[in-house]
C-alpha cells in the first residue's frame, strides 16, 4: 500500500459534538445515496406512553444554546429509550427513540433543538465538500459518551478504560502509546497546529521535551507551511475550544456559532488547496461525538472488540463492546471522485466498522507502519478505499462558499465553562506545574472560572510549559 498510495500527508480536523443527521442528514436531498433524513423520522416525547406526542425531525437548526446531554447515561437513554441503571441490559435493542425524552429531562423545550438539523444551504462549506468530494454515512464514535474518551480514541485506539471524565487521568496524562509515536518510529513526521493549547497534551508522552518542535501555532505557521510545501506526513489541526468576544470558538460545540466552524474548515481547505503538496494530501473531517443530537442509525453492538481489556470503573457495566452514535465524516482529496458516498467497510473482519480507531488503522496502512496500537484499530475499517482515481483531479474548487453568521449576539465572556473546557483548565494546571496532583484535583479551580478567566489561565500555563 505504501508504494502505491499517492497520499504522503494526512490532515485531520476533529470538530465537536454534533450528530450526522444534525449536520449532514438533509444532504440526502442533494444525493439520495446518503443515508440521511427525509422528515419522516420522529421521537415520542415519552417512550413509556404509547399515546405520546410525536416530534418529527426538522430542518430548522441554527444557533444552539444550551448544550444537550451526551454523558454515558444520557446516550444510553437516547439510544435505547429507557433510563440507564447499573442493571441496564445492553441486550436491549437500540430504538433511537429516546432523544426527545432525554433532552426534556435536562431542560424543557430542548427536544426541539435535538430533533432538528441544518438545511444544506445553512452549512454551505459542508454542502460544497459533500458535493465535490466524499462523505461517510457509517462513521460511529468509539464509545457512547463524552468528548474526551472519544478524542483519546482518535489518537490511540483506546480510552484506557475511561467512558466519562476521569480528572486524575487528565492531570497525570494518558499513558498509552499514540499514533504520533508510531508515525515517528517508522521514519515519518507529524505536526500539531494549535490555536489554543492542544488537548493532544492529555497524552503523557506528548508532554516530553523531544516533541516540543512538533507543536506549531496555527495562525502564524499553518498557511506558511502549506505554501512552502512543508507540511509533515501526519497533521492534526486543533480548534479554538473556548468562545470569547475577541476569539470566537470554531469547534462547533453548542453555544458556539456553527458558522465559525464553517469558516475554520474553509480556511484549512483553502490553505491545503493552494499548497504544492495538494496532490499528495488527504484531508479528513470528523466529529468527536454526537453531542446529544438525534441520529436515526442504531450504533453497532456486535463483534466489537475491547481495545485492550482495561475495565471501566464501577458503576458502569460496560466492556467497550458497542459503539457510540453516528457522526459526520468527510474525506477531501484530488484522488476522490465528486459526490462519493462511503458506507460501511468491507473488512478486515465481518463486523468491522468505521469509527475513530479507523484513523490510526488507515495511517498504518497508508504509511505501512509496523504494528497496530490496540485490538480496536486492528479491527476497524480503513478509509483508503475512498481514493479510487488513477490520476488526481484538476477541477477541485480553489475556494469554498462564505458562511453566514447565525448568532445574533456576542459571546458572554462571563459564561461558566463546559465540562470539556474544565478539562482544558485541568490540563493547564498540570502543564503549569505549580500544584501537586492531589491539590489540582481537590481545588477544582475550573468550577468557578469564567470563559475569559479560563482563556487567560490556559494560555499562560501553556506558554510556561513551552518555555520550560
Amino acid at each position: 500500500m505504501a508504494s502505491e498510495c499517492p497520499i504522503k500527508t494526512v490532515v485531520l480536523l476533529v470538530q465537536e459534538n454534533r450528530s450526522f443527521d444534525h449536520m449532514l442528514g438533509w444532504m440526502k436531498s442533494l444525493n439520495p445515496e446518503i443515508d440521511g433524513v427525509t422528515g419522516a423520522e420522529w421521537n415520542p416525547m415519552s417512550t413509556s406512553d404509547p399515546n405520546s406526542k410525536r416530534l418529527y425531525f426538522g430542518d430548522r437548526s441554527g444557533f444552539v444554546e444550551p448544550d444537550p446531554g451526551h454523558c454515558f447515561e444520557a446516550v444510553f437513554q437516547q439510544v435505547y429509550g429507557v433510563p440507564w441503571t447499573t442493571e441496564a441490559s445492553v441486550s436491549l435493542e437500540p430504538t433511537m427513540q429516546g432523544f426527545a425524552q432525554q433532552a426534556e429531562t435536562k431542560l424543557k423545550g430542548m427536544s426541539e433543538e435535538v430533533m432538528n438539523g441544518f438545511k444544506p444551504d445553512s452549512v454551505p462549506v459542508y454542502k460544497e465538500l459533500v458535493s465535490e468530494f466524499a462523505v461517510c454515512d457509517r462513521w460511529f464514535t468509539s464509545t457512547p459518551g463524552l468528548t474526551q474518551p472519544n478524542r483519546v480514541f482518535v489518537h490511540s485506539a483506546t480510552s484506557y478504560g475511561v467512558v466519562g471524565n476521569m480528572d486524575q487521568m487528565l492531570v497525570t496524562g494518558y499513558p498509552q502509546k499514540t499514533i504520533f509515536e508510531s508515525v515517528e518510529e517508522n521514519g515519518f513526521s507529524f505536526g500539531i497546529y494549535y490555536q489554543y493549547p492542544p488537548p493532544t497534551l492529555f497524552f503523557r508522552n506528548l508532554r516530553k521535551l523531544k516533541y516540543r518542535d512538533n507543536f506549531h501555532k496555527f495562525d502564524s505557521e499553518f498557511k506558511r507551511h502549506c505554501e512552502e510545501g512543508k507540511l509533515p506526513n501526519y497533521v492534526v489541526v486543533e480548534n479554538r475550544y473556548i468562545d470569547t468576544k475577541v476569539t470566537l470558538g470554531n469547534d462547533d460545540h453548542p453555544r458556539h456559532d456553527v458558522s465559525e466552524g464553517q469558516k475554520f474548515v474553509k480556511q484549512v481547505y483553502e490553505a491545503l488547496r493552494s499548497s504544492p503538496q495538494w496532490n499528495e494530501i488527504l484531508f479528513v473531517i470528523i466529529y468527536d461525538e454526537h453531542g446529544g443530537f438525534y441520529d436515526h442509525v442504531p450504533p453497532p453492538a456486535t463483534g466489537i472488540p475491547s481495545p485492550d481489556g482495561i475495565p471501566v470503573p464501577e458503576p458502569y457495566n460496560f466492556h467497550f463492546d458497542r459503539l457510540g452514535v453516528r457522526v459526520p465524516a468527510m474525506f477531501i482529496s484530488p484522488w476522490i471522485d465528486r459526490g462519493t458516498v462511503l458506507h460501511g467497510p468491507s473488512g478486515p473482519y465481518p463486523t468491522s466498522q468505521f469509527e475513530h480507531s479507523s484513523i490510526p488503522a488507515t495511517l498504518k496502512k497508508i504509511f505501512n507502519l509496523k504494528e497496530f496500537l490496540t485490538n480496536r484499530d486492528a479491527w476497524a475499517g480503513t478509509f483508503d478505499v475512498v481514493l479510487t482515481r488513477t490520476s488526481p483531479r484538476t477541477d477541485c474548487p480553489v475556494t469554498l462558499p462564505e458562511p453566514v453568521k447565525m448568532r445574533e449576539t456576542d459571546p458572554d465572556d462571563e459564561n461558566k465553562l463546559s465540562d470539556y473546557q474544565k478539562d482544558m483548565v485541568l490540563l493547564a494546571q498540570a502543564l503549569k506545574g505549580d500544584d501537586k496532583e492531589e491539590d489540582i484535583l481537590l481545588n477544582k479551580l475550573a468550577d468557578n472560572m469564567t470563559v475569559i478567566e479560563a482563556v487567560n489561565y490556559i494560555e499562560e500555563a501553556f506558554k510556561k510549559f513551552m518555555d520550560e
